[in-house]
């Protein structure tokens, strides 16, 4: 392949020190231009005078960029696959886990040590970018849909935007279909050590997450209490007045297409 343009970015915020991948913010202004790519006699390039970057000439690189892709057969668990979005469900099951918990509580019946344990898990929704793995309970074990209210998930080590801790997991590199076992790994088969901050909140009843993961394990539960989770309410609830109703889930078409107010 041959050099033939470069596209320069503009934005008003630059000056912040801001790395060169990062989007501009919300209140930014921003320009972009296309140039042609002239060669010397030698074959140095260097950038010529540009044009503004216009919808056309988008819709003319994106064709050209898709083509290099090569086409996939998905799996009927994706969702959503993008070249910076991947969506998938996974079903519910009972699955090894495991735990190694940095606060050992007391009365603990399966996990009051490092415990390799079979447990019921409920259906989830993952939502894998370049920046994060997004984590989120089902109430329904089937295919979810665009209106599907999404739920906490009580998988520990999630934080309570739905953000796994990788801690020293490693993250996969790629967005691709095949990367999903990678993520699925990271997420299923890395040691669950604590809940994070505020995670206790995401359910009801008593005695807590971990509890309720010491149970399951205790009895080898083959179905997890859903209605246990709580609703996913983004930054919702705290954006919400005081007074106001009672804000609603977070659906998975809130989420895709950026409606969580997160």
């Amino acid at each position: 392949m041959m050099l033939t343009n470069a596209i320069l970015l503009y934005r008003s915020d630059g000056a912040r020190g801001l790395g060169s991948h990062l989007t501009p913010g919300e209140d930014a202004e921003a320009f972009a231009s296309i140039h042609q790519i002239e060669h010397d006699a030698i074959g140095a390039p260097t950038i010529a005078a540009g044009t503004p970057l216009t919808r056309a000439h988008l819709r003319h690189w994106s064709q050209a960029l898709g083509r290099v892709a090569p086409p996939q057969i998905l799996p009927e668990t994706v969702l959503v696959a993008h070249p910076d979005l991947l969506v998938w469900w996974v079903p519910a099951q009972v699955r090894t886990a495991y735990f190694d918990l940095s606060a050992k509580l007391a009365g603990l019946r399966a996990l009051g040590g490092r415990a390799i344990v079979p447990v019921a898990y409920p259906a989830h929704v993952l939502v894998a970018t370049r920046r994060r793995l997004g984590v989120f309970g089902l109430e329904r074990n089937e295919r979810p849909a665009a209106e599907t209210a999404l739920l906490h998930s009580p998988i520990l080590n999630v934080f309570l935007n739905g953000s796994l801790c990788w801690g020293n997991i490693p993250k996969p590199t790629s967005l691709d279909v095949s990367a999903i076992p990678e993520f699925e790994r990271a997420l299923f088969d890395s040691w669950s050590t604590h809940p994070n901050p505020g995670q206790e909140l995401t359910i009801t009843g008593k005695g807590g997450l971990v509890r309720l993961w010491d149970t399951l394990a205790a009895t080898r539960a083959t179905r997890f209490p859903v209605k246990r989770l709580r609703p996913f309410l983004g930054d919702r609830r705290q954006t919400a007045p005081r007074g106001a109703a009672k804000a609603d889930p977070v659906t998975l078409g809130d989420l895709i297409y950026g409606r969580s107010g997160r």
